[in-house]
């Protein structure tokens, strides 16, 4: 089995010290930088705008993994790409025309994700799963880091994982929320591909290191 791309959320980085801990992720063997955006409308929290999405492109040298949990996000897509994301994930419940969505994104050039919130099925992703680049499964509810992960995501994962093959799709499967060494071994066995892990990493008292743990992680049976 190959190692996970690991997605270090800054979400949960010291925003006092933002540069060193994006070039702490960039000296990681983590693949990805993992950027929560969020409105106060679609999730209870404000966070991240174009300012600081901007600031994290000046060091950042891994992708950016830009996770939009905001209602209508169409208005913002071009400026998200403008300000750095490679990645540009939307989410199922927020968008009333996600085709429409899907198709302004890669108009950008940037890669594009589709996010399930817990309580949205995965037969929604039927009709589009092979034209996105990246499910991304939310195993809290969105809006705030530190929560504990929802286990039933682990079926989920392997339901998301059949429809991606039954559709022939190159989706990424990634898993945000709630990501501990203690899961990483069952959620990579259901089939996860990336990992978005915020306390975990920035939490511990050796980040980096914590990352190689989890890139180094084996599936074991869920």
């Amino acid at each position: 089995m190959k190692n996970p791309i690991i997605a270090p959320s800054v979400l949960s980085a010291d925003f006092g010290n933002l540069a060193r801990d994006v070039e702490m992720i960039n000296q990681s063997v983590a693949e990805w930088i993992h950027i929560d955006v969020m409105d106060g409308h679609f999730v209870p929290n404000i966070s991240l705008g174009f300012p600081i999405i901007k600031a994290i492109q000046k060091t950042a040298k891994k992708i950016m993994d830009v996770h939009l949990m905001v209602s209508h996000p169409d208005p913002y897509i071009i400026q998200f790409r403008e300000v750095g994301a490679d990645n540009i994930t939307v989410h199922m419940e927020a968008c009333t025309h996600l085709h429409r969505t899907i198709q302004l994104i890669h108009s950008t050039g940037a890669k594009v994700g589709v996010a399930l919130n817990p309580h949205t099925p995965v037969d929604s992703l039927r009709e589009i799963i092979a034209d996105i680049d990246l499910v991304c499964l939310m195993s809290v509810n969105p809006g705030f880091g530190g929560q504990k992960f929802i286990t039933s995501t682990l079926d989920k994962i392997k339901r998301t994982r059949a429809l991606i093959e039954k559709y022939n799709s190159n989706a990424l499967i990634e898993i945000d929320g709630g990501v501990t060494l203690e899961n990483a071994g069952q959620i990579l066995a259901s089939g996860a591909d990336v990992l978005v892990a915020g306390n975990t990493v920035f939490g511990s008292s050796d980040p980096r290191a914590m990352i190689s743990q989890l890139f180094e992680m084996n599936a074991v049976n869920s």
